[in-house]
């Protein structure tokens, strides 16, 4: 198995407790609107805390039908979330599985600098 990670971050003048609720607690409402051209549906299973499979229902024509999230962990008090892609046709011949760790944090002037670090697990030495 080969594993490699990515880290970004950017920053937004938006509260990280407002952003924390869209992107991360509220995504299966939000992101169906935002891009229905792209996304068709999000469907969950489970309370949304740990173990919860989100799967993300792509719009008709995509190349890839669906993938599945799992979430690992979820602190709503710090803003940071972690989660799995588990599952998802098209891929996971040569994907074991991708997890996401995502952080958002407060800046002096009342927005946020959000962090995202993608590691993935390849099948065989891919990376």
């Amino acid at each position: 198995m080969g594993v490699s990670s990515y880290s970004d971050e950017y920053g937004s003048t938006i509260p990280p407790a407002r952003l924390f609720k869209a992107l991360i607690l509220d995504s299966h409402n939000l992101i169906p609107k935002l891009m229905p051209l792209a996304i068709q549906s999000i469907e969950i299973s489970g309370d949304g805390g740990a173990d919860t499979i989100r799967q993300i229902n792509f719009a008709e024509g995509s190349q890839v039908k669906f993938i599945k999230n799992r979430v690992d962990e979820l602190d709503e008090k710090n803003f940071w979330f972690k989660y799995s892609l588990i599952e998802g046709d098209g891929m996971m011949d040569k994907v074991e599985k991708i997890t996401y760790e995502v952080k958002f944090e407060s800046t002096a002037d009342g927005g946020s600098i959000n962090k995202m670090t993608s590691t993935y697990y390849t099948k065989g030495d891919l990376c």
